[in-house]
């Protein structure tokens, strides 16, 4: 061989030793250094991370009935490379989903791009309907497997439903198109209703089609807890009813009832109006879907005299057979003059809140001084949030004594220059019910894993000690004689049951800072009243009634009354012995302003 020939083959040689090694290394370079990134890139085009989604726990009242709950249904899917007839098909779907039988063919005959193939072929998921109900996906499933068609599936899910529609919207609340939950329990309790969603590995052939034998690995979802409510529906019931009539009745721009109990704070049923239908969000305005319990605060009028006749009497600051002098009806201070809805003369402590006299209560503050009696006001929670387990709640309003004008000191004894939510209002009528305690109220029973079996259960809880002893017993004294004839709330009065409770009239305050004549007429009592089983509140904002009769011991008091006499039925409470039934009489000259 040639010098030259020799030189060929050596470079010839050398060039294919420097390929080969280049190769060699691109080839280590894919399949050891690159292999596990391009192992997971290949694995993602035939593997997919399928979500198993968990079931949101369900929500019940005290005794176990379903306020919230899931429903299965279906999402109904067609996979178009299955499918022989589309018109078959078409025709055997349009009637079950309510859809037109020439839309549904166009839908069936939807094609996708392969990119393998280079060309259009059938698509493998067309999405026909949502929220499909159980019943009508066994009619279809009956109906492909009588006519031998094939390329329909049904992929489970579920969908919230509310039992009870509008009753009881504002507490149980609701979720979203996300199934999160936005408004009421439903949002408040959302970490242990919610449950956490699960997943499963899923291979597919290069058609789309699952391949069962090579699933990867799989978690299984963990449901959501359910909660058990205070409420009693049996007794929410009877508070709906009686406020759709009264809302029927005068039309007000609003009304609210709350019922609970004083020794435990739990809450037995609670309804707001305007309401709405849980199933039917869309339908609803954000106004109707105010918990207004909790979010809308008013001056509460003559209901707020409790706290400033206890607090005297807790001070000492006058004894119960205290007589205060009542100016005959007009009480001048700092530049304004009190009235009185009749002129009193001499009144004791006891009479001031059964005759709900604004200058007998204003001195009582007075006495007191400012300081004293804005500890007390802030002692009876006003000012502050209640606590109880449902979103949006305020704290109202008490303003500092720094705040208060010369006046002040005798218009906030008698619920005036206070903003107060409903459910501050009938925390503070519980403690003068149950001896002295504010209690939280308690909207939540328990919370119970998917088992059932309690997690957690909500005990009382006690806020703090409001007014000594002897001082609330003068006070629900005078409570039961404010539900007399000679009282302001004759009305309230149950047949055959002790009544005590105090009504309120407040004059609403304007976009200009002056009283108009608007008025939030109220009443808040309790029953039995020797041993209270229940507190109630009744309140109605601009109740549609002549002036002379917007007054809370003519429009509230007979509401509560019907209400109490119902709930006591219901509760198999023991009759009062010196109450022996009969309604009690009220004439024109009786219907005095509170």
């Amino acid at each position: 061989m040639s010098g030259s020939a020799k030189v060929r083959a050596l470079v010839a040689c050398s060039g294919l030793a420097v390929c080969f090694t280049l190769f060699s290394a691109r080839l280590v370079h894919l399949q050891v250094t690159m292999g596990q990134e391009y192992t997971a890139k290949a694995a993602q085009k035939h593997v997919d991370k399928v979500p198993i989604y968990a079931k949101r726990g369900t929500i019940t009242d005290l005794n176990g009935e379903l306020l919230a709950q899931n429903e299965p249904i279906h999402t109904v899917v067609a996979d178009g490379s299955l499918i022989s007839d589309k018109a078959a098909l078409a025709h055997l779907l349009a009637g079950p989903l309510g859809m037109d039988e020439a839309r549904l063919t166009e839908k069936l005959s939807t094609q996708r791009e392969s990119k393998t193939e280079n060309k259009k072929v059938p698509c493998q998921y067309i999405v026909l309907k949502t929220k499909v109900p159980e019943s009508v996906a066994a009619e279809i499933r009956t109906g492909l497997l009588a006519q031998k068609l094939r390329g329909v599936r049904f992929e489970p899910d579920s969908e919230r439903v509310y039992p009870n529609g509008q009753m009881l919207c504002h507490v149980v609340g609701y979720v979203n198109s996300d199934n999160t939950g936005v408004e009421g329990i439903e949002r408040n309790l959302e970490e242990y209703l919610r449950g956490h969603d699960g997943y499963r590995y899923i291979e597919r052939d290069r058609t789309g089609r699952e391949l069962v034998p090579y699933r990867g690995q799989e978690r299984a979802p963990r449901d959501g807890h359910h909660v058990r409510l205070t409420i009693d529906m049996a007794i929410q019931q009877i508070v709906e009813s009686e406020l759709d009539a009264a809302v029927k009745q005068f039309r007000p721009k609003m009304a609210t009832c709350i019922l609970m109990r004083p020794q435990t704070g739990e809450i037995l049923a609670l309804a707001n109006r305007p309401n709405f239908d849980l199933n039917s969000i869309e339908q609803s305005t954000m106004d109707a879907r105010r918990n207004r319990a909790i979010t809308d605060m008013v001056e509460p009028g003559s209901t707020f005299k409790i706290v400033t006749t206890a607090a005297a009497l807790t001070q000492k600051l006058v004894r119960p057979d205290s007589y205060v002098f009542c100016e005959n009806g007009a009480f001048s201070w700092g530049g304004r003059v009190l009235h009185d809805h009749r002129g009193y003369g001499d009144l004791n402590i006891h009479d001031i809140l059964v005759h709900s006299s604004n200058i007998g209560v204003a001195k009582l503050g007075i006495q007191l001084g400012e300081q004293r009696l804005y500890e007390a006001i802030r002692k009876f929670g006003f000012g502050e949030r209640t606590g109880i387990n449902l979103p949006g709640e305020i704290a109202g309003v008490v303003h500092p004594p720094h705040r208060w004008s010369k006046v002040s000191i005798t218009h906030v004894p008698m619920g005036h220059e206070v903003g107060a939510t409903p459910m501050q209002v009938v925390a503070a009528m519980g403690a003068i019910a149950n001896g002295g305690t504010l209690m939280m109220p308690q909207i939540v029973h328990s919370i119970l894993d998917p088992e059932g079996t309690p997690v957690q259960v909500f005990q009382k809880a006690e806020v703090r000690r409001v007014a000594s002893a002897e001082a609330l017993k003068t006070v629900r004294e005078a409570l039961v004689q404010v539900v007399s004839k000679k009282g302001t709330a004759a009305l309230a009065h149950v047949p055959g049951y002790t009544v005590a409770g105090k009504t309120g009239t407040a004059q609403k305050v304007g976009a200009n800072g002056k009283y108009e004549s608007k008025y939030v007429v109220s009443f808040a009592g309790f029953m039995p009243a020797d041993a209270p089983e229940f507190v109630a509140l009744v309140m109605l904002d601009e109740a549609q009634t002549p002036p002379h009769q917007n007054y809370g011991g003519l429009v509230a008091a007979p509401i509560f009354s019907r209400i109490g006499e119902r709930t006591a039925r219901y509760l198999n409470l023991t009759p009062s012995p010196e109450e022996p039934g009969g309604n009690i009489v009220v004439t024109q000259a009786d219907r005095i302003r509170d």
